[in-house]
């Protein structure tokens, strides 16, 4: 295997250090004594923010909407999208390549496109904003993320598995449950972590169509305006930063995986 050129690892350097400077900047920031500015280098160092913000009944109100909406913008999403996988993969029809198209759109667009949209119809509907359409306009991008991982799982299934399945008598339920289930288990549950780290972390969508709740990114979005807060806002952007990590790190070990060819990545 060729080892990168020296002006290509600069450059991949470069390129990381742009990404997570100043994520670590909100790291450091938040153990700063300093409650107005961002000086730097910090004044001082202390975690008393850490205990001001886990005593504030407002973040924690704000952490567990978010749980909430990620966690039922995450179920409607394995439901549509793995029912939506099935269909795209296991038929042929005029228009499909069309299809696809609109189903990704939704993540594809710009979030204040789809935020709008939503925005529009729900009043058009006549639905009052709150907590069942955060999590439905949460749905409409992460169902793409549980879509493209199942597709793709599908894709490297024959379909002799499940005729085989069927010759030997195995009912529908079965052979759901001993060839199919098992076979799409990983990547159900990669989606269903990305969608989770995709929902709790959104911003734009969730204006338009949160009305008065604040998830823990609108929570966060509206203290920054407050100077003597801004501890406080980087202990709550940690807790963003690490609930989204987790679940996108263990999606991807997930990924990877099941997608080794030589099978290393993969248990027994």
């Amino acid at each position: 295997m060729t080892r990168p050129s020296w002006p290509l690892r600069i450059a991949a350097g470069a390129g990381l250090l742009f990404l997570h400077v100043p994520l670590a900047l909100i790291g450091l920031y938040a153990f700063t004594t300093e409650d107005r500015t961002y000086a730097f280098p910090p004044p001082g160092l202390t975690t008393r923010w850490f205990a001001v913000a886990f005593a504030r009944q407002d973040l924690w109100a704000a952490l567990w909407l978010s749980v909430r909406v990620a966690l039922g913008a995450t179920a409607i999403a394995l439901v549509l999208g793995t029912l939506l996988a099935f269909g795209m993969t296991r038929t042929r029809f005029k228009g499909q390549n069309a299809v696809t198209l609109l189903t990704i759109l939704p993540i594809a667009l710009p979030g204040i496109v789809t935020g709008l949209a939503l925005l529009v119809s729900l009043r058009r509907l006549g639905v009052t904003p709150g907590i069942a359409t955060i999590i439905i306009g949460h749905a409409t991008f992460c169902i793409v993320t549980i879509y493209n991982n199942v597709a793709a799982r599908l894709r490297r299934l024959s379909i002799s598995q499940l005729e085989a399945s069927a010759d030997l008598g195995a009912r529908p339920a079965q052979t759901f449950r001993y060839v199919l289930l098992p076979h799409l288990a990983t990547a159900l549950l990669a989606g269903g972590l990305l969608s989770f780290a995709l929902s709790f972390d959104e911003v734009i969508v969730t204006t338009f169509t949160a009305g008065p709740q604040q998830t823990l990114p609108i929570w966060l979005y509206g203290e920054l305006f407050k100077p003597r807060q801004r501890p406080v806002t980087n202990v709550a952007a940690l807790i963003v930063m690490a609930v989204t990590f987790l679940p996108i790190l263990l999606a991807q070990r997930l990924t990877l995986g099941t997608d080794d060819p030589s099978g290393a990545g993969k248990g027994g």
